[in-house]
């Protein structure tokens, strides 16, 4: 892709929230979050969702992986976005959050004491779902070409500021379009059946969301996986860091030797999850719900390829994502990988 001079994303409410949720949350607790824990304090983990990404903290509580490492889990919460993720670790409400590394540079533009501490998953894994009938090439031809099939349509997002608005803001823009300008985005939060919904009625011509909404809306019938990093059809981010864990340096002076432990306990669960395919199904089944078996069998399909090999961060997969993150606009600015990755996370 052609280096473009950067642009903002049209992002302003989230970033606001963002500021706003961690300057509340800083003063709420200023001088609070840096004292010592006692090593038997439970550690708080928060995560966005129970999208694929954060199976392995699952694996790890359902297989006692965290009770082998000696980590007690206090609060378990789901947020719902990254800003909220990053207002809860300014405010000490968490010690560690489960989301993608969008999250983790957007807290870092606010507070230099974040930290990326562990890899969840090393493929983008986000994709471009189309409904039936959608008037484009078929699913095989060029990227480009399908990219340039995206212009003046409908494009449900999670939101603004997201990695599924960034996957459409890197295609449209390596064919020389702003999405903005030359797509509807629609804003359509993080819920799958929704995402599911909006395509299936029509109000969006396609979306680019989390999986497992492709392999839902496969198996469903209501549209297929048109572009998908993870698969290979961008060569460019092929084993790009995306899923992670992160913190501030507050919380990793205060439970540093826990959150080493809790990492320990993930690398177990992407273990298990690469070694133990049956069982590894048998519990991804139980942590989706009532996901159906078409969309199981794809999911733990593409685990094995997507799934960090332990949570040891890569630079390599770090400066592929930054260089996404710099070409789609997200970031002004790329943090280097020993100023953002925790020390003891790095390969």
């Amino acid at each position: 892709m052609t280096h473009r001079p950067r642009r903002r994303l049209p992002r302003l409410a989230a970033a606001l929230a963002l500021t706003g949720a961690v300057a509340l949350a800083a003063s709420a607790c200023a001088g609070g979050g840096s004292e010592q824990a006692d090593a038997s304090d439970p550690l708080d983990v928060g995560q966005i969702s129970d999208s694929i990404a954060f199976f392995p903290l699952f694996v790890a509580e359902q297989q006692g992986f965290f009770d082998d490492e000696g980590v007690e889990l206090g609060e378990r919460p789901r947020l719902g976005t990254g800003a909220k993720l990053a207002a809860a670790l300014t405010s000490g409400s968490i010690d560690v959050a489960a989301g993608v590394i969008t999250d983790a540079f957007n807290l870092q533009e606010q507070d230099d004491r974040a930290r990326v501490t562990g890899a969840l998953v090393t493929e983008y894994y986000v994709d471009v779902i189309v409904g039936e009938g959608f008037d484009g090439p078929a699913a095989d031809a060029p990227v480009e070409e399908r990219a340039a099939a995206l212009v003046g349509k409908n494009i449900g997002i999670t939101g603004p500021g997201s990695g599924t608005e960034a996957l459409v803001t890197y295609l449209f823009e390596s064919i020389g379009k702003d999405p903005s300008t030359d797509a509807t985005l629609v804003n359509l939060g993080g819920s799958a059946p929704a995402a599911i919904g909006a395509l299936s009625e029509g109000q969006v011509d396609a979306l680019a969301f989390f999986q497992p909404v492709g392999q839902m809306a496969v198996s469903e019938g209501v549209g297929e996986i048109y572009i998908s990093p993870q698969r290979g059809d961008i060569p460019a981010m092929e084993d790009e860091l995306h899923g992670v864990l992160f913190s501030t340096t507050a919380a990793l002076d205060a439970k540093g030797e826990q959150i080493l432990a809790f990492n320990r306990a993930i690398d177990s669960a992407l273990a298990f999850i690469a070694e133990e395919p049956d069982a590894a199904a048998e519990l991804l089944a139980e942590y989706l719900g009532s996901t159906d078996a078409a969309t199981l069998d794809a999911l733990i399909a593409l685990l094995p390829d997507e799934m960090a090999d332990a949570t040891a961060i890569d630079e390599t997969g770090y400066r592929t994502a930054v260089d996404f993150h710099l070409e789609s606009g997200l970031i002004d600015r790329a943090p280097a990988y020993d100023e953002i990755v925790w020390e003891d996370a790095r390969r």
